[in-house]
């Protein structure tokens, strides 16, 4: 796990930007059998996320999801999750810093 500190959310949302290009660079990953097939599309191969504080001081938490196929898939919440929609012309990036401006 690493975690870097940001002044602006757009320093974050670049530096989350260029890890998950890290990630997605390393190629697809495989199928995996753990009491049952998981497809790569299945699969997380990273959990990128921004915080803007902690539950006592009214932080947001959004993120993305690296699969394994190479999708990105945008989120917000910490523990409880939840995927969030990709508006008209809308990256997965452009989501996450939607969610937490």
């Amino acid at each position: 796990m690493r975690r870097e500190r940001f002044e602006h959310l757009d320093e974050a949302v670049a530096a989350m930007r260029a890890a998950a290009d890290e990630v997605s660079g390393a190629g697809p990953l495989g199928a995996v059998r753990i009491i049952r097939e998981y497809e790569p599309g299945e699969r997380v191969a990273a959990r990128l996320e921004i915080s803007t504080g902690g539950p006592l001081r009214g932080g947001r938490d959004a993120g993305l999801d690296v699969m394994g196929d190479g999708r990105l898939v945008p989120y917000t919440g910490a523990s409880r999750r939840r995927s969030l929609e990709l508006e008209a012309g809308e990256s997965p990036f452009d989501a996450v810093r939607r969610a937490l401006a």
